[in-house]
């Protein structure tokens, strides 16, 4: 299944609201961790973009699940793109201990 990377922009200013709605995010997103439909769920220091990698079918099958996000509303922007490479150390098989 293809891999894909979608980046995020957050509002500038999260009103009362939009922290309401926090933990429901984060449980959905937890929840595509553990389907791993989500590989990586990333947010800047300063708070104003994000990064999710993510498999799907093809990008609007992706933009299908992005727009589930609790938050989605609140998103200022969201791009996604397909990627060719995406490798990572926790994607590589565990060192062998012989111990």
């Amino acid at each position: 299944m293809p891999t894909f990377v979608v980046s995020l922009r957050l509002p500038e200013t999260f009103d009362e609201e939009f922290i309401s709605l926090i933990p429901s995010h984060r449980a959905f997103i937890n929840q595509l961790l553990s389907e791993k439909i989500v590989e990586v769920y990333a947010i800047s220091s300063d708070r104003s973009r994000g990064w999710v990698t993510m498999h799907g079918d093809d990008a609007a099958a992706v933009r299908a699940v992005v727009e589930q996000f609790p938050l989605f509303h609140f998103l200022e922007g969201v791009e996604i793109d397909e990627l060719f490479i995406f490798d990572s150390t926790a994607s590589r098989f565990p060192h062998i201990s012989l111990n």
